[in-house]
């Protein structure tokens, strides 16, 4: 009998070596090489050498093409980050940290599916039947004729979406507690994932139905198994968001019939995931007055603008290294902006502890805010408030300049339809139009940084300007 071929896989980037090593030479991760049997491919025998060839037929770039056929899902928020429903035959995948709430937004959305005709079935992995049926009295969707099962087994599932006419929408919750009988690796592995997916994502597309996903997450946040696997679905979509928090943000990362930069914001209750229609207003809901060290951002996620309230404290360090404490923000970009406070305005904020806080557990990615993140430091140390019927937004320059950014008027637009009266812009370019959406708006152009701290800073305190000394030749 021939001896079986093994191979040592990395259960962290899949990489497979011959060989055990105690380091993995593709990421660099230690004692993540398991030993896996190499066995035929999941969807039949090897191919033979010398076998049959099938000709390859090219077709023409140019031609007339149908847009993606969609099926509206019923949850708007859904709905908008998916590109305006689900794709007949797609493979989304669907990953977050325990807790949040996954099964909970996929049994919402196959009960409204199930309602509106579409035969859905829900495949769990981790919960038994009582557990879904329980959940889904206590979100008052019990009635909805959505098919339930618990399985495993590839074998099984395979073998119930293949029978009869099949679903049209399947979940699969989740791909880390699938299992092979082709391998011998344990659920979970690198080698099992990939090889459930892939059998799973061709067993879709042949059959014309779509198929969800739930993925787990790594102590980063990236989802758990093989990277190939983001690669092999056509949606990735994640939900963020704290399990102390009512907010949750489903964000798309990748998608072949959609945008990628869309997010869907939903509310955790009693009675499940609410979707919010309008979130500027949820997240400055709890925003007090004229408080120092906050501004209001007017920021865009995908088409849609979202108002956010930034937050800064900034108190005197007892360490010899400050600390930096940031939530929703990048810290390197919070690092850049007090430099130039310091070199370009005199504003030195470096020997104190600074914290920063997006309030509602958005996290905010555009340049954009680098404009209300220095308002927001400056306020802290001055103690003066930024106006609190203002939004600040713009991108600052290494030479202090204030940048524009894109979709000025969107952004003016909803300030204006929230009550806001005031906003702190970047200056209009030379030969620059109109803004639009300034009506009812007071703008005040920033041009330079040290416009904002002259505006926030009290006169008799105020470090500008401050010449630099000479550079030695």
């Amino acid at each position: 009998m021939a001896r079986p071929l093994t191979s040592y896989v990395c259960q962290s980037c899949g990489a497979s070596f011959p060989k055990w090593g105690g380091r993995c030479d593709a990421c660099g991760e230690w004692n993540t090489l398991i030993e896996e049997a190499s066995g035929p491919p999941v969807g039949g025998k090897p191919l033979a050498r010398g076998g049959s060839r099938t000709r390859l037929e090219f077709v023409e770039l140019r031609g007339a093409s149908e847009p993606a056929p969609r099926r509206s899902i019923g949850i708007a928020e859904l709905d908008r980050v998916t590109g305006g429903g689900l794709v007949p035959g797609s493979a989304l995948l669907i990953g977050g940290d325990p807790g949040i709430g996954k099964s909970t937004l996929l049994l919402q959305a196959t009960a409204r599916l199930a309602l509106g005709g579409a035969r859905c079935a829900y495949i769990s992995g981790e919960e038994a039947i009582d557990q879904v049926r329980m959940r889904a009295a206590r979100l008052g969707i019990i009635d909805a004729p959505v098919e339930l099962a618990v399985a495993t087994s590839l074998r099984d599932i395979v073998g119930a979406l293949e029978a009869g006419r099949g679903p049209d929408v399947a979940v699969v919750d989740s791909i880390q507690t699938l299992y092979s009988e082709a391998l011998d690796s344990a659920p979970g592995t690198v080698a099992q994932v990939r090889a459930c997916a892939q059998e799973l994502i061709r067993l879709a597309k042949k059959r014309g139905f779509t198929l969800l996903i739930v993925g787990h997450v790594t102590k980063e946040g990236l989802i758990a198994g093989p990277r190939v696997l983001e690669h092999m679905v056509d949606t990735v979509l994640y939900f963020e968001g704290d399990r102390g928090h009512q907010f949750r943000i489903l964000r798309a990362v990748k998608n072949r019939f959609g945008p990628t930069d869309e997010i869907g914001v939903f509310e955790m209750t009693d009675a499940g995931l609410r979707e919010v229609p309008n979130p500027s207003a949820l997240f400055l809901s709890e925003r007090r007055g004229d408080v120092s060290g906050a501004a209001v951002f007017a920021g865009m996620e995908g088409t849609r603008p979202v108002l956010v309230e930034i937050q800064a404290l900034v108190a005197p360090s007892a360490l010899g290294t400050p600390r930096r404490a940031v939530v929703g923000w990048d810290s390197a970009r919070l690092a850049m902006i007090m430099a130039v406070l310091d070199a370009r305005c005199g504003f030195t904020i470096a020997g104190n502890d600074v914290y920063l806080n997006v309030a509602g557990g958005l996290r905010v990615a555009e340049p954009a805010a680098d404009l209300a993140v220095a308002a927001a430091l400056v306020s802290a140390v001055s103690g003066v408030a930024v106006p609190h019927d203002a939004v600040v937004f713009g991108e600052i320059g290494l030479a202090g300049e204030v940048r524009q950014v894109g979709q000025s008027d969107a952004r003016l637009k909803e300030a204006l339809r929230l009550g806001f009266e005031q906003a702190l812009v970047p200056a209009r370019r030379k030969g620059a139009g109109r803004r639009g959406a300034s009506d009812g708006l007071a703008l005040r152009e920033i041009d330079r940084l040290a416009d904002l701290v002259d505006l926030l800073t009290p006169a008799d305190r105020n470090p500008v300007p401050r010449k630099l000394p000479r550079a030695v030749p």
